[in-house]
């Protein structure tokens, strides 16, 4: 499968993995308001061997067929305060 994916203009490592061509009517409105005008990064060939760095292709598959886009958000970061309050 083609797979689209864009950047958010409005945050920052956030992406949006669509089937190729994309259809941004299946993206949510306030999802799409949030995420600003998508700017496009590249297109993939994703097939269920290919190595994906945050979640498995089977699993990108899988949400592109059911609800029919996946959205990256960045890794969640530690707290610096509770990094240096740790004994």
């Amino acid at each position: 499968m083609l797979v689209a994916v864009y950047r958010s203009s409005r945050k920052q490592d956030t992406y949006l993995y669509l089937p190729h061509p994309a259809d941004f009517s299946v993206v949510p409105e306030p999802l799409r308001q949030s995420f600003g005008q998508p700017i496009e990064v590249m297109v993939i060939k994703v097939t269920a061997e290919r190595k994906l760095a945050r979640l498995s292709a089977t699993e990108l598959l899988q949400h592109l067929q059911q609800p029919g886009f996946y959205l990256q958000l960045p890794p969640a970061q530690e707290s610096l305060l509770k990094t240096e309050l740790k004994p």
